[in-house]
């Protein structure tokens, strides 16, 4: 029995030693949990590795000829969608120095047109090998410096015969005669007329940020500075005969031209600024100012006043040079008011109803 005893007191010992070791480790077991969680809280939550873009820009190879001996001249290379013309100018340039960007002319095939410099890879390109061809387009000048060159050129040489200098005229000639009012007009309405130009060039047109041939601003200074020349020589001649109807033939001429003058100007301000009906541009429509009611009638009512100034300075003066150049300017300014009124046609069908380009009701 006693041994018995011992046997059962050992055994309740052992389970009690076990279930304290038991709870020992449970208790262990939490701890280690607690921390564990406390460890993961105080990391944050968990960041997902970033996923990496795949990259969907294409590169273009741009070969470039020549496009009157076709042999490759150079290639560009890593050319991306958005680069435009003038990117491609650009790099053709730092491969070939001696060609800047403003003389280089590219065109996608032979005798074809060339490309503008807004016009991207991308609209133009087939595959990833682009063949574009090269062609010099010789010395190059910025549109804003051809009109400041034709337009300051009269400015200056019209005072010159105008102040009577030596060797122009014969001078005792010069002082024995006296001039008429209206040679003193004639130089008044003159300087207006290409000071607006001026200041028109420089603060109110929107002038192309492109470039011309060196060869037409020699053409444009010849033009205006001859034609100076020999208008301003035979107004400001001491031998001059003023108009056959006198000041009334003069005064009528002169309010005409300040009115055309001023209308001109006006309509070059609508012109610089376009209406827009939300992303579509618009044609330029009349405003409160009486001198933008001509868009009623023409679509390029500033050649109509532009003729209607040298018409009125023609009749004003009543010499011939002043007639011819008048002659001249008109044929020239119906061609491209022609041409404009064409592009308007297509672009604005329904506000050039029963409009003339230039003259209402005749051109």
């Amino acid at each position: 029995m006693f041994k018995k005893q011992k046997s059962l007191a050992s055994e309740r010992k052992r389970e009690v030693f076990s279930q304290g070791g038991t709870r020992s480790i449970q208790k262990n077991d939490m701890r280690n949990f607690q921390s564990f969680s406390q460890l993961v809280l105080s990391a944050g939550p968990l960041k997902s590795t970033p996923a990496v873009k795949k990259s969907k820009t294409t590169h273009f190879e741009i070969e470039i000829l020549d496009a009157q001996t076709r042999k490759q001249i150079c290639i560009v290379d890593k050319v991306t969608q958005t680069s435009t013309i003038h990117d491609v100018k650009q790099k053709f340039h730092k491969a070939c120095p001696q060609w800047y960007p403003s003389r280089v002319g590219l065109q996608l095939e032979r005798g074809g047109p060339f490309l503008k410099d807004y016009i991207t890879i991308q609209s133009v390109a087939a595959s990833s090998i682009v063949t574009l061809y090269f062609t010099d387009l010789g010395q190059q000048v910025s549109w804003t410096t051809v009109f400041l060159a034709e337009y300051t050129g009269p400015l200056f040489i019209y005072f010159l015969f105008y102040l009577r200098i030596p060797y122009i005229y014969d001078m005792k000639e010069s002082s024995r005669r006296s001039r008429h009012p209206v040679v003193h007009l004639a130089c008044f309405c003159h300087c207006i007329h290409y000071t607006r130009y001026l200041l028109e060039t420089l603060f109110v047109h929107k002038i192309s940020a492109g470039h011309t041939p060196l060869k037409n601003l020699i053409k444009g200074c010849a033009f205006y500075w001859g034609f100076t020349c020999w208008i301003a020589y035979y107004i400001n001649h001491p031998r001059y005969t003023p108009p056959s109807f006198g000041n009334r033939q003069v005064t009528v001429s002169a309010i005409n031209f300040l009115i055309c003058e001023a209308g001109n100007h006006f309509i070059n301000v609508v012109l610089a600024h376009p209406n827009h009906t939300g992303t579509n541009a618009c044609f330029p429509s009349p405003n409160y100012n009486p001198f933008t009611w001509m868009f009623f009638l023409v679509s390029c009512p500033n050649y109509t006043y532009e003729i209607g100034s040298w018409i009125s300075f023609t009749v004003m003066t009543q010499t011939l040079p002043v007639g011819i150049f008048t002659l001249m300017m008109s044929i020239q300014m119906s061609l491209w008011a022609q041409k404009k009124h064409k592009i308007y046609l297509k672009r604005f069908n329904s506000c050039m109803h029963r409009k003339s380009a230039m003259i209402p009701f005749i051109l």
